[in-house]
């Protein structure tokens, strides 16, 4: 078998959520590299494989171990969690293969992000555009992180916030919140998932204004609806926009309206007038 370097998303850690691609990745290995806990929640796909396990905050070190094991010749998983390309490893091994002009084989693995897994458990929040921002300021100054939420809130995306709270970091959350409330109705939908799909998973939904009022830290994603997100029954909903087009009733297409052609902005306002005028009269 030829070395290679496999960085492995493992979703949310639940094995019956992990690729097949990855689960036959990790068993075929011949070292895991990973962090503790990740190479913890694995332990049922792990047999005569080499373990190199670190702590928190040391991902130079597995990026730098897991080079070296492939350069002597080993075939070697680097497991993350969520995907491996979302504020885990991946970024960190291309930026040192490619800072020390390292040639090695090396494929990634997708896995389940922490965004999809806890937009999962609450319905369907992220159901159009939207991004994700880490309000962990350890790498990126909160400048520039301060930028990216009122963008983001300006634009209406729908957001999803990782690392939202620590024991050290308590206000970032509160200045997300208060800049997105420059934007968004106080009744804005809000999701508070922690954990998801493992054994400490928890679910609450609020609203902008009062989300920070509950208890969560790191483990947890805190997904903020945009304007036309609204609450149904335990659900969040993000519409896609099919009702601009169709009548959801009768899967009707709407007047000035064509399947498979671009919106026609001004049918809608000659809908929503005549809809305005109609409430009058009544």
């Amino acid at each position: 078998m030829v070395a290679k370097l496999s960085l492995v998303g493992l979703g949310p850690g639940s094995v019956d959520l992990m690729s097949i691609r990855a689960q036959q990745t990790i068993q075929n290995a011949d070292v895991i590299v990973g962090y503790a806990l990740y190479v913890k929640l694995i332990a049922s796909l792990i047999n005569e494989q080499t373990l190199v396990r670190t702590g928190m905050t040391k991902e130079w070190q597995r990026a730098d171990a897991a080079i070296q094991l492939v350069e002597q010749g080993k075939n070697v998983a680097l497991v993350c969690s969520g995907d491996a390309g979302m504020y885990a490893m991946a970024p960190l091994v291309f930026e040192m293969l490619s800072s020390k002009q390292i040639n090695i084989e090396i494929e990634t693995i997708p896995g389940i992000t922490a965004a999809n897994a806890c937009a999962s458990l609450v319905g369907a929040p992220l159901g159009h555009d939207s991004c994700t921002i880490s309000l962990s300021d350890l790498l990126t100054p909160w400048e520039v992180i301060v930028r990216r939420i009122e963008a983001a809130a300006m634009a209406d995306f729908a957001i999803t916030f990782y690392n939202p709270r620590s024991r050290k970091r308590q206000q970032h959350i509160v200045t997300a919140q208060q800049i997105i409330l420059k934007y968004r109705s106080a009744n804005t939908p809000v999701a508070v998932v922690n954990a998801a799909y493992r054994e400490e998973q928890s679910v609450q939904i609020s609203t902008l204004e009062h989300f920070t009022e509950l208890e969560f830290g790191m483990n947890a994603a805190v997904i903020v609806g945009n304007e036309s997100s609204y609450r149904f029954d335990d659900w969040i909903v993000t519409p896609r926009g099919y009702k601009n087009k169709y009548i959801l009733e009768d899967g009707e297409t709407r007047a000035g309206q064509t399947p498979g052609r671009a919106l026609e902005s001004s049918a809608i306002d000659a809908e929503v007038e005549q809809e305005t005028t109609n409430k009058e009269v009544l």
